[in-house]
Protein backbone atom coordinates (compact mmCIF):
# COMPACT_ATOMS: atom_id res chain seq x y z
CA UNK A 1 0.00 0.00 0.00
CA UNK A 2 1.53 3.47 -0.95
CA UNK A 3 2.29 5.47 2.45
CA UNK A 4 -0.05 8.44 2.20
CA UNK A 5 2.27 11.63 2.40
CA UNK A 6 -1.11 14.21 3.12
CA UNK A 7 -0.41 17.91 2.86
CA UNK A 8 2.50 18.73 4.93
CA UNK A 9 4.77 15.97 2.88
CA UNK A 10 3.29 17.55 -0.58
CA UNK A 11 4.42 21.08 0.31
CA UNK A 12 7.60 19.13 1.27
CA UNK A 13 8.11 17.68 -1.84
CA UNK A 14 7.06 20.94 -3.65
CA UNK A 15 9.80 23.02 -1.69
CA UNK A 16 12.39 20.39 -2.92
CA UNK A 17 11.23 20.44 -6.65
CA UNK A 18 11.91 24.26 -6.41
CA UNK A 19 15.26 23.46 -4.77
CA UNK A 20 16.52 21.51 -7.59
CA UNK A 21 14.78 23.82 -10.29
CA UNK A 22 16.84 26.22 -8.86
CA UNK A 23 19.63 24.32 -8.31
CA UNK A 24 19.99 23.48 -11.82
CA UNK A 25 19.72 27.74 -13.31
CA UNK A 26 22.88 28.04 -11.55
CA UNK A 27 24.49 24.42 -12.61
CA UNK A 28 23.35 25.56 -16.27
CA UNK A 29 25.29 28.78 -15.47
CA UNK A 30 28.45 27.35 -14.37
CA UNK A 31 29.04 24.72 -16.99
CA UNK A 32 29.20 27.76 -19.49
CA UNK A 33 31.96 29.14 -16.62
CA UNK A 34 33.84 25.88 -16.37
CA UNK A 35 33.70 25.58 -20.14
CA UNK A 36 35.31 29.04 -20.75
CA UNK A 37 37.97 28.33 -17.73
CA UNK A 38 39.08 25.33 -18.61
CA UNK A 39 38.84 24.86 -22.07
CA UNK A 40 37.06 21.32 -22.04
CA UNK A 41 34.81 20.99 -24.86
CA UNK A 42 32.13 19.01 -22.86
CA UNK A 43 30.64 19.81 -19.81
CA UNK A 44 27.32 18.72 -17.95
CA UNK A 45 25.99 18.15 -14.69
CA UNK A 46 22.59 18.49 -12.39
CA UNK A 47 21.48 18.43 -8.76
CA UNK A 48 21.18 15.58 -6.32
CA UNK A 49 17.11 14.56 -6.27
CA UNK A 50 15.06 11.57 -4.77
CA UNK A 51 14.43 11.05 -1.64
CA UNK A 52 17.38 10.99 0.56
CA UNK A 53 19.11 13.17 -2.35
CA UNK A 54 21.87 10.52 -3.01
CA UNK A 55 21.76 10.61 -6.93
CA UNK A 56 22.59 13.12 -9.11
CA UNK A 57 19.98 13.63 -11.91
CA UNK A 58 22.41 15.07 -15.21
CA UNK A 59 19.35 17.56 -16.93
CA UNK A 60 22.56 20.27 -17.78
CA UNK A 61 24.69 19.56 -20.97
CA UNK A 62 27.12 21.87 -22.98
CA UNK A 63 28.80 20.80 -25.73
CA UNK A 64 27.79 17.64 -25.84
CA UNK A 65 26.98 16.01 -29.17
CA UNK A 66 24.26 13.25 -28.51
CA UNK A 67 21.25 13.34 -26.18
CA UNK A 68 22.93 9.71 -23.96
CA UNK A 69 23.83 11.45 -20.54
CA UNK A 70 20.28 13.59 -20.85
CA UNK A 71 18.63 12.41 -17.55
CA UNK A 72 21.26 10.37 -16.38
CA UNK A 73 20.68 9.07 -13.21
CA UNK A 74 23.87 8.60 -11.19
CA UNK A 75 23.61 7.29 -8.09
CA UNK A 76 25.94 7.56 -5.12
CA UNK A 77 29.16 5.41 -4.62
CA UNK A 78 28.55 4.46 -8.91
CA UNK A 79 30.36 5.85 -11.47
CA UNK A 80 32.73 8.74 -11.34
CA UNK A 81 30.03 11.41 -10.43
CA UNK A 82 28.82 8.95 -7.70
CA UNK A 83 32.71 8.31 -6.27
CA UNK A 84 32.50 12.35 -5.85
CA UNK A 85 29.23 11.82 -4.10
CA UNK A 86 30.49 9.52 -1.63
CA UNK A 87 34.05 11.20 -0.71
CA UNK A 88 32.67 15.19 -1.17
CA UNK A 89 35.82 15.80 -3.13
CA UNK A 90 36.59 16.17 -6.72
CA UNK A 91 37.44 12.89 -8.74
CA UNK A 92 39.07 12.62 -12.26
CA UNK A 93 39.70 9.27 -14.84
CA UNK A 94 41.95 9.72 -17.67
CA UNK A 95 40.39 7.05 -19.11
CA UNK A 96 36.93 6.16 -18.33
CA UNK A 97 36.53 3.24 -20.13
CA UNK A 98 39.56 0.98 -18.48
CA UNK A 99 39.48 3.34 -15.36
CA UNK A 100 40.00 1.02 -12.11
CA UNK A 101 39.20 3.37 -9.56
CA UNK A 102 35.33 3.88 -10.37
CA UNK A 103 32.93 1.43 -11.09
CA UNK A 104 31.34 0.97 -14.75
CA UNK A 105 27.52 1.26 -14.49
CA UNK A 106 27.18 4.27 -16.89
CA UNK A 107 29.76 2.95 -19.60
CA UNK A 108 27.40 2.89 -22.83
CA UNK A 109 26.32 6.69 -22.41
CA UNK A 110 29.55 7.40 -21.79
CA UNK A 111 31.12 5.55 -24.94
CA UNK A 112 28.19 7.23 -26.88
CA UNK A 113 29.21 11.01 -25.89
CA UNK A 114 32.64 9.85 -26.71
CA UNK A 115 33.91 10.74 -23.74
CA UNK A 116 37.14 9.90 -22.38
CA UNK A 117 39.25 11.87 -19.74
CA UNK A 118 36.67 12.80 -17.27
CA UNK A 119 36.74 14.98 -13.75
CA UNK A 120 33.61 15.29 -11.22
CA UNK A 121 33.36 18.03 -9.02
CA UNK A 122 31.11 17.90 -6.11
CA UNK A 123 28.83 20.89 -4.69
CA UNK A 124 28.87 20.85 -1.30
CA UNK A 125 26.25 22.86 0.89
CA UNK A 126 26.69 22.61 4.83
CA UNK A 127 28.12 19.48 4.63
CA UNK A 128 25.79 17.70 1.79
CA UNK A 129 26.25 17.54 -1.54
CA UNK A 130 23.78 19.50 -3.64
CA UNK A 131 24.56 18.74 -7.15
CA UNK A 132 27.46 17.38 -9.05
CA UNK A 133 29.90 19.39 -11.86
CA UNK A 134 31.12 17.19 -14.83
CA UNK A 135 33.91 18.09 -17.33
CA UNK A 136 35.52 15.80 -20.21
CA UNK A 137 37.79 15.60 -22.96
CA UNK A 138 36.69 12.99 -25.83
CA UNK A 139 40.83 11.84 -26.02
CA UNK A 140 42.44 10.22 -22.99
CA UNK A 141 44.88 13.03 -21.90
CA UNK A 142 45.44 13.79 -18.11
CA UNK A 143 43.84 16.67 -17.13
CA UNK A 144 46.23 18.61 -15.18
CA UNK A 145 46.42 20.68 -11.83
CA UNK A 146 45.03 24.06 -13.50
CA UNK A 147 41.90 22.57 -15.15
CA UNK A 148 40.78 21.13 -11.72
CA UNK A 149 41.52 24.11 -10.14
CA UNK A 150 39.54 25.96 -12.02
CA UNK A 151 36.48 23.29 -11.93
CA UNK A 152 36.71 23.31 -8.28
CA UNK A 153 36.53 27.34 -8.34
CA UNK A 154 33.19 27.04 -10.77
CA UNK A 155 31.63 24.32 -8.38
CA UNK A 156 32.21 26.69 -5.61
CA UNK A 157 31.02 29.65 -7.01
CA UNK A 158 27.61 27.44 -6.81
CA UNK A 159 27.62 26.96 -3.53
CA UNK A 160 27.91 30.25 -2.54
CA UNK A 161 25.30 31.07 -4.28
CA UNK A 162 23.22 28.24 -2.73
CA UNK A 163 24.45 29.47 0.35
CA UNK A 164 22.86 33.10 -0.21
CA UNK A 165 19.88 31.50 -1.89
CA UNK A 166 19.35 29.24 1.01
CA UNK A 167 20.08 31.63 3.74
CA UNK A 168 17.50 34.22 1.87
CA UNK A 169 15.03 31.45 1.83
CA UNK A 170 14.94 31.27 6.20
CA UNK A 171 15.21 35.00 6.08
CA UNK A 172 11.95 35.25 4.28
CA UNK A 173 10.18 32.46 6.16
CA UNK A 174 11.26 33.79 9.26
CA UNK A 175 10.40 37.54 8.17
CA UNK A 176 6.77 36.49 7.02
CA UNK A 177 6.55 34.76 10.41
CA UNK A 178 7.42 37.70 12.26
CA UNK A 179 4.97 39.86 10.25
CA UNK A 180 2.11 37.68 10.75
CA UNK A 181 3.04 37.90 14.76
CA UNK A 182 3.21 41.57 14.78
CA UNK A 183 7.09 41.60 15.48
CA UNK A 184 7.65 44.62 13.37
CA UNK A 185 11.47 44.99 15.07
CA UNK A 186 12.01 41.44 14.06
CA UNK A 187 10.67 42.47 10.94
CA UNK A 188 13.05 45.28 10.22
CA UNK A 189 15.96 42.96 11.45
CA UNK A 190 14.96 40.70 8.81
CA UNK A 191 14.70 43.04 6.12
CA UNK A 192 17.88 44.62 7.01
CA UNK A 193 19.99 41.52 6.87
CA UNK A 194 18.22 40.45 3.40
CA UNK A 195 19.28 43.62 2.18
CA UNK A 196 22.96 42.49 3.29
CA UNK A 197 22.75 39.60 1.26
CA UNK A 198 21.62 41.34 -1.35
CA UNK A 199 24.39 43.14 -1.87
CA UNK A 200 26.76 40.28 -1.81
CA UNK A 201 25.11 38.91 -4.94
CA UNK A 202 26.55 39.12 -8.43
CA UNK A 203 23.52 37.42 -10.05
CA UNK A 204 21.69 40.63 -10.70
CA UNK A 205 18.10 38.45 -11.15
CA UNK A 206 18.69 36.70 -7.82
CA UNK A 207 19.29 40.33 -5.76
CA UNK A 208 16.47 41.50 -7.34
CA UNK A 209 14.32 38.85 -5.91
CA UNK A 210 15.99 38.95 -2.94
CA UNK A 211 15.04 42.63 -2.75
CA UNK A 212 11.82 42.04 -3.56
CA UNK A 213 10.98 40.36 -0.41
CA UNK A 214 12.31 42.94 1.19
CA UNK A 215 9.77 45.30 -0.31
CA UNK A 216 7.19 43.24 0.84
CA UNK A 217 8.63 43.00 4.26
CA UNK A 218 8.57 46.46 4.18
CA UNK A 219 5.45 46.80 3.03
CA UNK A 220 4.19 44.44 5.41
CA UNK A 221 5.71 46.48 8.24
CA UNK A 222 4.16 49.82 6.72
CA UNK A 223 0.34 48.81 7.98
CA UNK A 224 -0.76 49.12 4.16
CA UNK A 225 -3.20 46.44 3.20
CA UNK A 226 -1.86 43.76 0.48
CA UNK A 227 -2.63 40.99 -0.85
CA UNK A 228 -0.96 37.96 1.73
CA UNK A 229 -0.62 35.37 -1.40
CA UNK A 230 0.90 38.24 -3.57
CA UNK A 231 4.74 36.67 -4.47
CA UNK A 232 7.96 38.78 -4.14
CA UNK A 233 8.57 41.58 -6.89
CA UNK A 234 9.97 40.22 -10.08
CA UNK A 235 13.12 41.40 -11.12
CA UNK A 236 11.88 43.39 -14.16
CA UNK A 237 8.81 45.08 -11.82
CA UNK A 238 12.28 46.14 -9.32
CA UNK A 239 14.12 47.43 -12.60
CA UNK A 240 10.74 49.83 -13.35
CA UNK A 241 10.39 50.78 -9.97
CA UNK A 242 13.90 52.23 -9.78
CA UNK A 243 13.57 54.20 -12.90
CA UNK A 244 10.07 55.89 -11.69
CA UNK A 245 11.88 56.56 -8.51
CA UNK A 246 14.10 58.83 -10.57
CA UNK A 247 11.07 60.69 -11.51
CA UNK A 248 10.71 59.35 -15.02
CA UNK A 249 6.73 59.03 -16.30
CA UNK A 250 5.51 55.83 -17.83
CA UNK A 251 6.12 56.25 -21.64
CA UNK A 252 9.81 57.29 -20.32
CA UNK A 253 9.98 54.14 -18.09
CA UNK A 254 8.92 51.78 -21.21
CA UNK A 255 11.57 53.89 -23.71
CA UNK A 256 14.40 53.51 -21.52
CA UNK A 257 13.56 49.59 -20.45
CA UNK A 258 12.66 49.14 -24.01
CA UNK A 259 8.87 48.52 -23.03
CA UNK A 260 6.13 49.40 -24.59
CA UNK A 261 3.78 51.94 -22.43
CA UNK A 262 1.31 49.22 -21.84
CA UNK A 263 3.94 46.50 -20.42
CA UNK A 264 5.26 49.30 -18.19
CA UNK A 265 2.03 49.74 -16.88
CA UNK A 266 1.61 46.47 -16.18
CA UNK A 267 4.28 45.88 -14.06
CA UNK A 268 3.54 48.96 -11.95
CA UNK A 269 -0.11 47.71 -11.03
CA UNK A 270 1.56 43.97 -10.41
CA UNK A 271 4.20 45.95 -7.96
CA UNK A 272 1.55 48.34 -6.38
CA UNK A 273 -0.55 45.42 -5.23
CA UNK A 274 2.40 43.42 -4.05
CA UNK A 275 3.35 46.19 -1.93
CA UNK A 276 -0.04 46.83 -0.88
CA UNK A 277 0.41 50.86 -2.26
CA UNK A 278 -2.62 52.71 -3.91
CA UNK A 279 -0.40 54.95 -6.05
CA UNK A 280 2.56 54.78 -7.76
CA UNK A 281 4.12 57.31 -5.33
CA UNK A 282 3.38 55.32 -2.77
CA UNK A 283 5.16 52.22 -4.42
CA UNK A 284 8.26 53.88 -4.66
CA UNK A 285 7.82 55.00 -0.94
CA UNK A 286 7.58 51.37 0.07
CA UNK A 287 10.15 49.80 -1.90
CA UNK A 288 12.67 53.17 -0.70
CA UNK A 289 12.17 51.83 2.62
CA UNK A 290 12.80 48.36 1.70
CA UNK A 291 15.90 49.65 0.55
CA UNK A 292 14.80 48.79 -3.16
CA UNK A 293 15.16 51.64 -4.36
CA UNK A 294 17.54 54.54 -3.87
Amino acid sequence: MAAHTGVRGGARGTEREAEWAADAAEIRAALLRLRRATGLPVAFGGPLVGAGATRVRIGELSGTATAALDGLAVSAGNGLGGKAITLTRPCTVTDYRVARSISHEYDTPVAAEGLRSVLAVPVVVRRRVRAVLYGALRAPQPLGDRTLRAAVEAARDVEQTLVVRDEARALSAAGGEAARAGSWQEVRDTGAHLRGLADRLGDPALRAELLGVCARLAAADSGLPRDPQAPPLTPREVEVLMVVAEGATNAAVASRLGLRPETVKAYLRAAMRKLGARTRGEAVAVARRAGVVA
